[in-house]
């Protein structure tokens, strides 16, 4: 049995590109693989806790500075059960706008929290960063109003695809599809773009878990 985490990184709901693309992936993803169990996180919805003093001492205990005493401890247990549901998962799918070049502020948030050393990384000097997730993979649906690969930098630059991919590969997720619907809005045919994209996510759901 598959276990796939759907993190939805958008607050526009049913408006949104990105879960529309996601939504549509994951239907016919369930249509394939009948068994594959879905846990969706909201991030709008999840009241991510902040990543306080606490927490960011617990975790520079790794790299041998302080100790992690009781407060810490605690601190860090918390970050350990967020952390550990998106390690049991299986696949990734993720749905993300781009938010001035970069991702939603939410995303950025839950990365920060979950990418935590001896958790989803290991590092030694020799072999710098090193990802602990294996046999992993992701698929991450891409949207953007105005950018689009390839134009002028006058119209946005991708931190956003570039980013998520750089994170994605440290931790050890290296199997990574992308479904773009970019741009969604500066472009003649705003619906006709939105349905080749999703059947883009269709065809790919289909064709690579058959």
């Amino acid at each position: 049995m598959t276990r796939l985490l759907h993190i939805i990184a958008s607050p526009r709901d049913e408006a949104s590109h990105s879960n529309t693309l996601a939504k549509a992936y994951l239907e016919t993803r369930r249509k394939v693989d009948p068994g594959v169990t879905v846990d969706t996180i909201h991030l709008w919805h999840a009241k991510l806790p902040e990543f306080d003093g606490d927490k960011a001492a617990a975790k520079m205990t790794f790299f041998g500075v302080g100790s992690m005493d009781d407060t810490r401890q605690s601190a860090w247990d918390q970050i350990v059960d967020i952390t550990e549901r998106f390690r049991q998962a299986d696949e990734y799918v993720f749905a993300v706008p781009m938010w001035n070049g970069g991702v939603p502020y939410k995303l950025k948030q839950y990365i920060d929290l979950i990418t935590q050393p001896g958790l989803l990384f290991g590092f030694d000097p020799e072999r710098g960063y090193f990802g602990l997730l294996e046999n992993k993979r992701a698929t991450v649906f891409y949207t953007a109003g105005v950018f689009a690969p390839g134009v002028e930098s006058k119209y946005g630059e991708d931190f956003h695809s570039t980013y998520l991919n750089w994170w994605l590969k440290t931790i050890g997720v290296n199997d990574i599809d992308a479904v773009r619907l970019q741009p969604s809005l500066l472009t003649a045919d705003p619906a006709g773009d939105q349905a080749a994209a999703v059947k883009r996510a269709e065809n790919l759901a289909s064709t690579r878990f058959q």
